[in-house]
């Protein structure tokens, strides 16, 4: 689910760090998530802030950051301050997303001070704001009950995001119908689960049970994960439609 942060105040500080930025000095914000990284360039583009850039070290970042820059300085992702480092730990350990991110919030790290985690086999690559990096690699040596060395620095090819497949047939290309293949429960539950606010489609918050779905959306349920559409389709004899997607597993 998204980061809890409002939008009125995100966007305030989007205007404010380009304010600033005029002053002769880079001005950084998040890490955000992908709704907030949505409405940093979407504020960007009605404030006319042409010097800024969104940042998460790396090219497929799914977290960043929003950098305002002053009109004489190139906006680059090396003068982020963003840090690399690498976790090392036994293979059969088998550490997740979750156990890594639980294990920093509870170190006393806040989430926007944290970016993407990429756990795989023995080895995980995460990013995180450069002034906590010599804390983390000196502070934190257990995961998830586990024993880890964390250093600095991180070399590609980082591990691949890792995913469990989910398949069914649906009524049709609705949200509701949508939630229960991908969570494995009924369409009235997840109908409930929409109408709570416990759902978001694309990373922005859902109500309609009815909402339209297609190939390529992102569906947060809370409590239960992220998940993508892949395909929607064929239909079967019976006119129901097939629907085929993953579980974001860290």
């Amino acid at each position: 689910m998204r980061d809890v942060v409002p939008d009125d105040l995100l966007e305030a500080r989007i205007r404010e760090a380009a304010r600033l930025a005029e002053g002769g000095r880079a001005r950084f914000v998040g890490f955000l998530d992908a709704h907030g990284a949505r409405l940093a360039a979407e504020t960007a583009r009605r404030g006319r802030f042409s010097s800024c850039l969104l940042w998460g070290g790396y090219a497929d970042a799914e977290r960043v950051m929003f950098g305002a820059f002053p009109a004489f300085l190139r906006p680059a992702g090396e003068k982020f301050p963003v840090a690399a480092l690498t976790a090392v730990y036994r293979p059969q350990e088998r550490l997740t997303h979750r156990d890594f991110l639980g294990a920093l919030l509870a170190a006393g790290i806040e989430r926007a001070a944290l970016g993407d985690i990429l756990a795989g086999t023995g080895r995980c690559v995460f990013f995180c704001r450069r002034e906590i990096a010599g804390f983390l690699c000196s502070e934190v040596t257990k995961i998830g009950g586990a024993g880890v060395r964390i250093s600095a620095g991180a070399e590609p090819p980082y591990p691949e995001r890792r995913f469990a497949p989910f398949s069914g047939v649906i009524a049709s290309a609705r949200l509701d119908c949508a939630v229960a293949a991908a969570v494995g429960t009924s369409r009235e539950k997840a109908a409930k689960m929409i109408r709570a606010r416990l759902v978001e489609l694309n990373h922005e918050p859902a109500q309609a049970p009815d909402a339209g779905v297609a190939e390529g959306d992102v569906l947060s349920v809370r409590g239960q994960g992220r998940f993508a559409i892949d395909r929607l389709g064929p239909r079967t004899k019976k006119g129901r439609l097939g629907v085929a997607g993953r579980k974001y597993m860290g």
